[in-house]
């Protein structure tokens, strides 16, 4: 972990994270990013002067993170939106001769975070069309660019977003976040040495009567099953199966073998 994160818990540094989108022109474009966002764990959305906003678009782009889009900030002017933080990024493919010079998406991560034990900070995505100006780049103290295809770099801007925000997470959480899944369980608990042991006796049982295996001249046939089976660490459910398969089996022996096998 970095130590300057030590005094923030992962998600507090991530709430202390602004994405601020300036000029932009399409409404979808604020609900993809704010969808980006939640995915991510990030909360904090502020928007400077978009052309069209509040829109139903961005709420069904936004899918299911309509939280973000109630809670938005929209701002007049960039002062606004960079008002009381202590560090501002500038998220731009270009690389410019004005302005700090660039940083990639996962080296600026954790400085980014770490900035934020001392209070807020703020990304700045530019208008789809033109970025970000070279002014909204000077006001600044970093750039921050997505190393993508130097033939071409165009990237959506909900696309940005998330990629940013991905790499703010895997640093807050020093490159390990939570995982958690509604998946139910494919495994179940291993079988035990009675329940294998009362499988390999059904099977060889089935071998012997279905005339697979001659119990006079076995050779290494179970051992050489024992083998197979014990590769396969098998679980419970799975001797179940296995020992299902041969009950039908049994079922469709005709009478008089069914009959020698529980004799």
């Amino acid at each position: 972990m970095n130590p300057a994160l030590a005094s923030l818990s992962p998600q507090l540094s991530l709430d202390k994270i602004r994405i601020v989108l300036s000029h932009t022109s399409h409404p979808g474009n604020i609900g993809a990013a704010a969808r980006a966002m939640k995915t991510m764990g990030l909360s904090r959305l502020m928007l400077v002067n978009p052309k069209r906003y509040p829109d139903n678009e961005a709420i069904a782009r936004a899918a299911g993170a309509e939280d973000i889009l109630v809670n938005a900030t929209v701002c007049d002017n960039l002062d606004q939106a960079l008002a009381g933080t202590v560090l501002a990024v500038a998220i731009s493919a270009r690389h410019r001769n004005l302005g700090p010079a660039p940083m990639q998406a996962r080296t600026a991560a954790p400085e980014i975070l770490a900035q934020a034990v001392s209070g807020e900070v703020a990304l700045l995505f530019g208008n789809e069309t033109a970025g970000l100006s070279n002014d909204e780049v000077q006001r600044c103290q970093r750039t921050v660019f997505i190393p993508a295809n130097p033939d071409y770099t165009s990237l959506n801007l909900g696309s940005a977003v998330q990629l940013l925000s991905y790499e703010l997470r895997l640093a807050a959480f020093d490159g390990r976040p939570p995982v958690v899944t509604k998946a139910v369980p494919f495994a179940s608990p291993p079988a035990t040495n009675d329940d294998i042991e009362r499988f390999y006796t059904h099977l060889e049982r089935i071998m012997v009567v279905t005339d697979f295996l001659d119990p006079q001249q076995p050779k290494r046939l179970l051992p050489k099953l024992r083998r197979l089976f014990s590769r396969t660490e098998l679980e419970r459910d799975e001797i179940n199966i296995l020992r299902g398969i041969l009950d039908a089996v049994e079922r469709k022996l005709p009478s008089t073998l069914q009959a020698a096998i529980k004799g």
